[in-house]
């Protein structure tokens, strides 16, 4: 029984495949997604500035926010 199973797995690994058509040669598609990542590095980094437009304004003090480690309890 073994050797059958063996024998058919040779024998399944000698016949090929065809393989499935691709739509362009592999580098083309390697570079097509090299372009896009390079957009889309691009579009990260010009972000990057959008923190340095304006000074830091002070966070107003809101008497009605609560702190959890201001108002220590049953559970805190």
């Amino acid at each position: 029984m073994l050797f059958q199973q063996i024998a058919t797995s040779v024998a399944a690994a000698v016949e090929h495949e065809e393989l499935a058509p691709l739509i362009a040669p592999p580098f083309v598609i390697g570079g097509t997604m090299f372009v896009i990542l390079l957009v889309l590095m691009f579009i990260t980094l010009s972000y990057g500035n959008l923190g340095k437009r304006h000074e830091a304004v002070e966070e107003h003090a809101d008497p009605h926010r609560q702190h959890p480690a201001k108002h220590p309890g049953p559970g805190h």
